[in-house]
């Protein structure tokens, strides 16, 4: 999955995956009524002008943002984490959306600029209806926490090409301990107003926060992942004879000062936090039913992840009836391995049947590997077939890297991290690679194509490469489009020569489709419908062959992450669905790599604009047909 960047102090994630009210209609205008192409150019042009300006303004925001664009303005910074800033930042585009109403005229614009026009309002619309919950979600949790996140962004993400690189990585380690104090200070907030972090969640950021300060130079023993880190950027810079080690020397006292008095203690006072909640923890976990407000909540968070009105029941009873499609898939394939038993017994066979090689990676070094290796060639195989499929390639390097050793989890799902838009950085596919009994070979190749290619790698490129596009709409992100055309992905290499060749292979697609399938019926059965932690287990093994330690490990993801997971399924659906659409009323006309280009030419969007996009389209190839 694409990852919850937490790098936009949750501001700009939460306004960048939403459901806004009702945005404007694309406006049915007579020849008589359309305005001059000269006036729709120049308005066009000034809005476009006018919303570069203010990105620039937002992403002044956030010092995190603006490094993972290859920015190094403000780079010994790390961004504000409290409320107050967060209210600032909604003040501000509440402004924006004003100023842009009372200067441009709506009905003078070309149809993108139109999009981006509501794309910018309903960003800010989710904004502020996201504020209204800002104490209802988890602060800490395994997923997206700080604990996790600021040292995997300075040790991968803070590029040092320079002495000036370096001094600010010093800067960012002190102003990480300033970050984590105002993020314990909301934490403690949303505790005291009934908002319980489960209890797996506080182990599971004891055990990061830890991690992270074991080793020298907080405790005896080998060096921690930062301070290995930071000796090595300095080893660099004195190679590169940029740095005289005496200089260097004194570099790594201040950054030892840094770490031990403020970068540390702060992870500390994270460790105590979460410790000192263990007690408010319920024998049993559930989802938002048992948290104050927690309906409203979920409806919120329902709509802002599929940017959609679906109701829970609904996006429940469309899970039931996919798992039943797909369960009847699975048993096609099953049939044709010659396995001799019931589904069910099928997947108790793929799950535990660790020491044969067609199912299993070796559980050490060479197994990690052999996994790193067959997913980059997977990779490598399917860009063959791209050209056939997509007129728009990406230009970004992608890499397959196992995850940091303090953020690594046995049976965590794979990510993604972009790379930068001027291609300096690559993207990344992050596989957590501790436990291999958790990570089958028959689904090896079904997530490279989700995080790699045709997926999220090429959807994040492709937008961050747009030219004449607005650069706000490059950077967007909605996590019912991104992870939907993940999930496309999936079922589009399908489509093509040389994939899922042989059946364990097949069966693995389809239970990853299974995967997002169960996500409607257990996401909403947790926190609509009061279901238990074992509950949802249960449900997800009756119905898959993925490993236990994974079941486990994704429930819990569901629990801190209210309906994120509803937006894979949701996603895809709408794709196909337009996909279907356009294919019948083009008929002949249809193409493939036109249609991918539809999908992908404007950067992320709302479901119901992309399918105003995909009909605009439909009507330009009809017209000069």
């Amino acid at each position: 999955m694409n990852k919850i960047l937490f790098a936009l102090s949750f501001l700009f994630t939460l306004a960048a995956c939403g459901e806004s009210a009702t945005p404007p209609a694309a406006p049915d205008m007579s020849a008589a009524e359309t305005p001059a192409a000269e006036e729709t150019q120049t308005e066009t042009e000034r809005l476009n002008a006018w919303f570069d300006e203010k990105y620039e303004e937002q992403l002044n925001f956030s010092p995190i943002g603006m490094t993972f664009q290859g920015i190094k303005d403000r780079y010994g910074e790390i961004d504000d984490m409290s409320v107050e800033a967060e209210n600032a930042q909604v003040e501000w585009m509440r402004q924006s959306v004003e100023e842009m109403q009372r200067e441009f005229d709506y009905d003078a614009l070309t149809q993108e600029a139109q999009t981006s026009w509501d794309i910018w309002t309903y960003q800010y619309e989710q904004a502020a209806r996201a504020a209204e919950f800002q104490y209802n979600g988890l602060v800490f949790e395994q997923m997206n926490g700080a604990q996790g996140f600021l040292p995997t962004f300075l040790i991968s993400f803070h590029n040092v090409a320079d002495v000036s690189d370096y001094e600010a990585f010093v800067s960012r380690l002190s102003e990480s301990g300033r970050a984590l104090d105002q993020l314990i200070e909301r934490a403690e907030e949303s505790a005291e107003r009934g908002v319980i972090t489960p209890g797996f969640a506080l182990e599971k950021v004891i055990d990061q926060s830890q991690n992270v300060i074991t080793g020298a130079p907080f405790t005896d023993g080998d060096d921690s992942a930062i301070w290995a880190a930071a000796k090595t950027n300095l080893a660099t810079l004195v190679d590169a004879g940029q740095l005289e080690q005496p200089d260097a020397d004194a570099l790594l006292e201040r950054t030892e000062t840094a770490l031990t008095q403020d970068f540390g203690p702060a992870f500390e006072r994270v460790v105590a936090w979460a410790e000192s909640e263990m007690d408010k923890v319920p024998d049993v976990s559930t989802g938002l039913v048992s948290q104050p407000n927690g309906e409203a909540y979920y409806e919120f968070r329902l709509a802002n992840q599929t940017t959609t009105d679906l109701t829970a029941d609904e996006i429940h009873e469309i899970g039931l009836a996919d798992v039943a499609r797909l369960r009847g898939e699975m048993e096609a394939v099953k049939d044709s391995t010659g396995f001799d038993g019931t589904l069910q017994e099928f997947f108790v066979m793929l799950r535990e049947t660790r020491d044969d090689e067609r199912f299993y990676y070796p559980n050490n070094d060479e197994g990690r590997q052999a996994y790193i290796d067959d997913a980059t060639a997977a990779i490598e195989n399917i860009k063959a077939q791209l050209p056939n499929y997509f007129a728009t390639l990406p230009q970004a390097d992608l890499v397959v890297r196992r995850v940091e050793a303090f953020r690594e989890q046995d049976g965590a799902p794979q990510h993604y991290y972009p790379g930068t838009p001027d291609g300096s950085r690559p993207g990344v596919y992050y596989a957590h690679l501790s436990d291999m009994n958790a990570m089958p070979k028959s689904e090896m190749e079904v997530i490279a194509y989700h995080e790699g290619l045709p997926g999220h790698h090429m959807q994040i490129s492709i937008a961050q490469e747009l030219e004449d596009m607005p650069r706000f709409r490059t950077q967007a992100g909605f996590t019912a489009y991104s992870e939907g055309w993940g999930l496309y992905s999936e079922r589009l290499a399908s489509e093509m020569p040389d994939t899922y060749e042989d059946p364990y292979s097949q069966f693995g697609r389809l239970t990853s489709e299974m995967w997002r399938a169960i996500r409607l019926v257990v996401d909403t059965g947790l926190h609509s419908k009061g279901w238990t932690e074992q509950e949802a287990i249960d449900y997800f093994a009756a119905n898959s062959s993925v490993p236990l330690a994974a079941i486990t490990t994704e429930v819990q993801r569901y629990i801190v992450m209210p309906a994120q997971a509803t937006s894979y399924k949701i996603g895809m659906i709408k794709i196909l669905e337009l996909r279907e659409t356009a294919r019948e009323a083009l008929g002949d006309d249809f193409d493939i790599r036109e249609f991918h280009d539809t999908i992908l030419l404007g950067g992320a969007m709302p479901l119901h604009l992309l399918e105003r996009r995909v009909n605009q389209w439909i009507d330009e190839v009809q017209a000069r047909s």
